[in-house]
């Protein structure tokens, strides 16, 4: 058998790296933060990839790398986020620009959900993943995909049935 080499590696990340971004994006909510993740994702992988099948797709590995990356950090800053008000903020008034405002909100409360519920979202319908794709990159069940997946839309129903009726839809 023989073994990945960095060429391998490079050539993954210049195919893959923009798709890898987008994934850690949407599941980060900031660029900032998307970008540290996945350049902490990809070392990760790097430290690895000679031990990788070189005949396997390693983007699951990667992915999963990300993932795990991901919920974890949200575990550790998630004290640090939570920001409580006596008062909450007044809403701004809906303006003709419905669908930017929507598109925001709708990140904003993508961002709101926790970070395995939003990674099954973002995993099973942005990056069009079946069940079974999505619980092999989560490791997890098909179970917990399709609960995860079914309190998260939910929420995001729920919350943006509020969000629109203060859009003036």
């Amino acid at each position: 058998m023989r073994r990945r080499d960095d060429g391998s590696f490079v050539e993954f990340v210049a195919a893959r790296g923009n798709a890898l971004m987008r994934t850690a994006l949407l599941m980060c909510g900031t660029r900032q933060d998307a970008e540290d993740i996945l350049q902490t994702a990809l070392e990760k992988a790097y430290r690895h990839w000679g031990r990788l099948d070189p005949d396997s797709d390693p983007e699951p590995y990667v992915r999963r790398i990300l993932v795990n990356q991901i919920i974890s950090r949200a575990r550790r800053w998630k004290v640090l986020r939570e920001i409580h008000v006596a008062k909450t903020p007044e809403v701004p008034a809906p303006s003709e620009t419905h669908s930017l405002e929507l598109r925001g909100t709708l990140m904003e409360e993508l961002r709101r959900l926790g970070p395995r519920q939003r990674a099954v979202l973002v995993l099973r319908y942005w990056e069009d993943m079946s069940e079974m794709e999505t619980a092999e990159v989560l490791g997890c069940s098909v179970g917990t995909v399709k609960s995860q997946a079914s309190r998260g839309l939910a929420r995001l129903r729920e919350r943006l049935g509020a969000n629109l009726a203060l859009l003036g839809r």
